[in-house]
């Protein structure tokens, strides 16, 4: 395997009316590399020791950053380190999904503090919007006078809750075609008056990933989140990539396998969202008359559901690994990262049963790229959610600021 690029150096600037800007590039090398001293943070940031000085008072004072214990080295005087205080700012996370709704809050290093879920047979708009202002208000209850510290809001949902609603079917359909005229960041808004953004759930869960997770080290991945239906993000150069209309890595509506060669012959290739979402195993274990829930709880493995288990693992897991081997022809990609919603046990089982099935694709003239388990677990798209108005408000757009170190 490739060896892993090296995480990038930031860079700050010491011309006047680049303040914030340069609070950030600290902030963000703080965030980074860990507790560092000032001395080492001038030396990362290549700003001047008296610029690094100035900023660290600065984000002291606001308490956005702590001192930790002295440092005491063999040579020259004992060295503070700073690091992000947890406390110094909070965002939340809201995940609007098509079996649930998830509402958490993230301090300033990233780190979840509170959460508040409703399970359902589908989202039902009228009903989805109350739980979600109950949920706001459970949260600042517990939350308390620290509330206050709180920046924004950030709101992830699939792109077109609307589509797909025929997989679903009955009641859900239904309710499920109503999304397509409803502004969903404006019903949002109308709920607090904390600033909204809203992010494509898989993106956010990429985000989260990017930032919390393999993103810290690998540089170029492909992301797959495996849940009520499939979907994924893509990063490239340590750089979320969106696409023109928001579509980038949206593999769920990647065909799996070739049309008809026929005129006359019927019938289109499957999309890998009707392949290798958790619906078609939740759909077979109801069949069987088990608890559809099971896809969530370690016994989803035991003998008793293999009739269920071991088709969609067959299934899933060979409409992935054509994914991945069409993924790294184009990309040249440095692993796939795979996470999702569905129990730990089942994940772990369809990773391997991917890892397998990629045995039978050719990688001549490509590069393979590893299949890793993902850092961040079942609520990465409410945590990216929440990440996204921190990230905007603290830390430097890596789009622009984030320069790969080339010296």
């Amino acid at each position: 395997m490739n060896s892993v690029p090296s995480t990038p150096a930031m860079r700050g600037s010491n011309h006047v009316g680049m303040r914030q800007f340069n609070e950030r590039i600290v902030l963000q090398a703080i965030r980074h590399h860990g507790a560092i001293p000032k001395a080492d943070l001038a030396r990362l940031t290549q700003l001047s020791t008296q610029t690094v000085a100035i900023i660290v008072g600065r984000l002291l004072d606001e308490g956005l950053l702590l001192k930790q214990d002295r440092v005491r080295g063999k040579i020259g005087q004992p060295s503070v380190p700073l690091s992000l205080n947890p406390q110094g700012a909070y965002s939340v996370g809201i995940q609007v999904g098509r079996r649930n709704l998830e509402l958490l809050v993230a301090d300033f290093t990233g780190q979840p503090v509170e959460r508040v879920e409703v399970l359902y047979d589908y989202p039902d708009p009228d009903g989805l919007f109350q739980s979600m202002a109950q949920g706001l208000q459970t949260l600042q209850a517990r939350m308390g006078e620290v509330w206050a510290r709180t920046v924004g809001v950030g709101l992830t949902a699939p792109l077109s809750l609307h589509k797909w609603a025929d997989l679903m079917g009955g009641d859900a359909a239904k309710a499920l075609a109503r999304w397509e005229h409803i502004d969903l960041t404006a019903k949002v808004q109308g709920l607090t008056p904390l600033p909204v953004v809203f992010a494509k759930d898989t993106t956010a869960a990429c985000v989260a990933e990017l930032l919390q997770g393999h993103g810290r080290q690998v540089r170029s991945f492909l992301y797959v989140f495996v849940g009520t239906f499939v979907g994924g993000g893509l990063v490239l150069s340590g750089h979320i990539m969106n696409g023109e209309r928001g579509n980038a890595g949206a593999i769920g509506s990647l065909p799996v396998g070739l049309a008809p060669d026929s005129a006359t012959a019927s019938g289109m290739p499957p999309q890998l969202l009707q392949l290798a979402s958790g619906w078609q195993l939740e759909q077979a274990l109801q069949a069987a008359g088990h608890d559809p829930a099971l896809i969530h709880q370690g016994t989803i493995l035991d003998a008793a559901y293999q009739d269920c288990t071991g088709p969609w693992l067959a299934q899933a897991s060979q409409a992935l690994a054509m994914t991945v081997a069409s993924a790294a022809a184009f990309l040249d990609l440095d692993a796939v990262v795979m996470d999702g919603s569905l129990g730990a046990p089942l994940m772990s089982a369809l990773r391997a049963a991917t890892q397998d099935a990629l045995a039978h694709y050719r990688f001549d003239g490509m590069h393979q790229p590893p299949l890793l388990a993902g850092q961040v677990g079942a609520h990465a798209r409410a945590l990216g959610g929440a990440l996204l108005p921190m990230h905007s408000q603290f830390f430097p757009d890596k789009d622009i600021f984030l320069k790969p170190d080339l010296a």
